[in-house]
C-alpha cells in the first residue's frame, strides 16, 4: 500500500498515490523502450551471425542480449500489473473521497435541518435553548448579564384565515428576515411556534438599551410587507426578562418573558419587562 498524501506531523511528506503511478507508468515506457531497443539490437546480430562463420564473442553478445530482453520484458510485464493495480487503488480512493464528502454534506444538512426551522431558516427551540443555556454558563462564569425577548405576532391568524398558508408564510420569512437583519453578532433569533420569535441577546439587562433594542426590533417588523396580496402590516407584541434578576435557568427567564409578553399584549404596549 501506497502512503498517504498527508503525513502525520513533523515527517518528510511523501509522494500522493497520483504521482507514483505517474512515475510508474514513466517507467513502464521507458522499459518497453529498452525492450523494443535491445530486441532491434537482438535482431542485427543474429543477421551478423551468418553460418559458417560464427564468432565466440558475437555468440556470446547474442545470448547475453537476449537473456536481458526477456528480463526487460519480465520486468515490463510486472509493471503492467503494478500500473493497474496503482490506478486501481487511486480510482478506489477517489470514490472513497467522493463518498465522505457526500457523507459529510449529508450530516451536515442533517444537522443544520435539526437545529433551524424548516420555513424561515431561523434557529429552533432546541438551538435557542443550547445557546441561551451556553450564555448562562458564560454569564455566571464571567459575572456578565444577558436578555431573552419573546415575541409574538398579532393578528396573524386573521392573515392565515382571510389570505390562506401561503400568503401566512410569506409573512413569517419576510418577519424572520427582519428579525436576522437586527440581530446583533453574538446574539441569537429563534422562531418557536407558529408566529412566536425568541431573541437571545447577550450582554445587556440594563432597561433603557434594552428598550431601545426593543423599539428597533419592532419598528422594523412593523413596517408594511409587500406580498402577492398586497400591503399587509403586522403588529408585534414583546416581552423581556433579564439575567439575573428574572431568573437563572432556560425555563424560568424564557417563562418571565412569555408572561411579560402577555402583559403587553393586555396593556396594549408593545412590549413590557418582567420587572
Amino acid at each position: 500500500m501506497i502512503a498517504d498524501s498527508n503525513p502525520p506531523n513533523g515527517a518528510e511528506p511523501t509522494e500522493s498515490l497520483t504521482d507514483v503511478l505517474g512515475q510508474t507508468r514513466h517507467v513502464k515506457v521507458l522499459v518497453d523502450e529498452s525492450a523494443a531497443e535491445l530486441s532491434t539490437i537482438h535482431t542485427s546480430l543474429k543477421q551478423e551471425n551468418r553460418p559458417g562463420s560464427p564468432s565466440g564473442s558475437l555468440k556470446s553478445a547474442l545470448r547475453k542480449t537476449q537473456a536481458v530482453e526477456e528480463k526487460v520484458q519480465e520486468a515490463s510485464g510486472k509493471l503492467a500489473k503494478v500500473t493497474a493495480a496503482l490506478g486501481a487503488e487511486v480510482s478506489e480512493r477517489q470514490d472513497l473521497h467522493l463518498q465522505l464528502a457526500e457523507i459529510t454534506e449529508q450530516e451536515l444538512t442533517a444537522r443544520h435541518a435539526a437545529m433551524h426551522d424548516a420555513l424561515t431558516g431561523l434557529a429552533n427551540r432546541s438551538l435557542f435553548n443550547d445557546r441561551l443555556e451556553h450564555g448562562l454558563a458564560q454569564a455566571k462564569r464571567l459575572g456578565l448579564t444577558l436578555a431573552v425577548m419573546f415575541m409574538d405576532l398579532d393578528g396573524f391568524k386573521a392573515v392565515n384565515d382571510t389570505h390562506g398558508h401561503d400568503v401566512g408564510d410569506a409573512l413569517l420569512q419576510t418577519v424572520a428576515d427582519r428579525l436576522r437583519e437586527n440581530t446583533r453578532e453574538d446574539d441569537t433569533v429563534a422562531r418557536v411556534g407558529g408566529d412566536e420569535f425568541l431573541y437571545l441577546v447577550m450582554g445587556e439587562n440594563d432597561t433603557p438599551t434594552l428598550a431601545s433594542l426593543a423599539q428597533k426590533i419592532i419598528d422594523c417588523v412593523q413596517a408594511p410587507c409587500h406580498l402577492s396580496v398586497g400591503r399587509i402590516s403586522i403588529r408585534i407584541s414583546m416581552g423581556i426578562a433579564c439575567f439575573p434578576l428574572d431568573g437563572g435557568t432556560v425555563d424560568a427567564l424564557v417563562k418571565q418573558a412569555d408572561m411579560a409578553m402577555y402583559r403587553a399584549k393586555r396593556d396594549q404596549t408593545e412590549f413590557a419587562f418582567s420587572r
